[in-house]
């Protein structure tokens, strides 16, 4: 992006660029810092995928969860109104720029997994004060289609490809038997959609909960799963980290006792979820001979060990 396109956008938000830097975070969107006259830094996101309609409904929905005390960073308004602005047809986005780091997973403690634990359930407890949530993107049906779709490009995966679709109906078909409380749910809250900074006593201070382009109505004990697997899973479950995540969560919305049930159902769910976008995001794009960015084998992994009953223990802990 040039100097003088941002600077056509940045008019759009009544701001005064002074320069533009791309940003090599994000692996489907283009985005970029500004830097105003005055000294400000913001966020500029270019919708590489998403319609307008989708762009404005996250924008909005980013504004309100700001509003409500969520900690992320808020959309600025446009001076005719809305938050959408347009690059080469494309729809953008402009926000307060969030100063904090991203932690690896060394740096996750069982405070730092409480810390997110609670900023979760206070995600998914802001769902009845929003003006609407969009359905999700990665359901079943679409889900299917992508492993067809990896054995038609390549059928060195077929063994894998199998697996997955096996147990992705097996687990879909008991997740549509229970009845489970849903609403707003992240959906993609990996360690590097999180900021921190530093808190007294050493500790972290959750900063801001980023990218919300897979925000979608779905099972909040699902998305508690999603975390589980981003957050405690190195070579192994890290129990400690897991129980730091729950307790965390249940301090702002206890669990109901089918949800308890429900966690390692869902948790192979979303193992399942992520072996499948790894395998058509990062395996089928990889160049030959070239490792993918990312492995969907460590889902395969994640999902072996909760088939074996590694949480069973944790997850007995919060039994009423």
């Amino acid at each position: 992006m040039t100097l003088a396109e941002a600077r056509a956008i940045g008019s759009g938000y009544d701001l005064d660029v002074a320069a533009v830097r791309a940003l090599s975070a994000g692996s489907v969107n283009s985005n970029f810092a500004l830097e105003s006259r005055a000294g400000q830094q913001f966020f500029l996101r270019v919708y590489e995928e998403q319609a307008e309609a989708g762009a404005a409904g996250e924008l909005l929905m980013l504004h309100e969860l700001a509003t409500l005390g969520v900690p992320t960073a808020a959309p600025l308004g446009r001076r005719g109104g809305g938050y959408v602005g347009r690059h080469l047809g494309k729809p953008v986005g402009v926000y307060q720029w969030m100063d904090g780091e991203i932690l690896c997973f060394g740096r996750v403690t069982p405070d730092v997994a409480m810390r997110l634990g609670r900023a979760l359930a206070q995600v998914h407890g802001c769902t009845s004060a929003l003006s609407g949530v969009p359905e999700g993107r990665f359901g079943m049906t679409g889900l299917l289609a992508r492993l067809d779709r990896v054995d038609r490009v390549d059928a060195s995966y077929h063994e894998d490809t199998e697996l997955i679709r096996r147990r992705l109906i097996h687990y879909c078909a008991k997740a549509s038997a229970a009845s489970l409380p849903e609403g707003l749910i992240h959906g993609d809250l990996f360690r590097d959609n999180v900021l921190w900074g530093s808190a007294p006593a050493g500790q972290k201070e959750l900063v801001a909960l980023l990218d919300f382009e897979s925000a979608s109505r779905g099972a909040f004990v699902y998305d508690v799963m999603v975390c589980v697997h981003a957050w405690c899973y190195g070579s192994a479950f890290d129990l400690s980290l897991v129980r730091g995540l729950l307790e965390g969560y249940r301090e702002v919305r206890p669990f109901e006792r089918g949800e308890i049930e429900a966690l390692a159902d869902q948790g192979a769910l979303a193992a399942l979820r992520f072996a499948t976008t790894r395998l058509t995001d990062f395996s089928l794009r990889a160049a030959p001979g070239e490792a993918p960015g990312r492995d969907y084998r460590r889902f395969l992994a994640r999902l072996e060990a909760l088939e074996g009953g590694i949480l069973d223990p944790i997850i007995k802990e919060g039994m009423p």
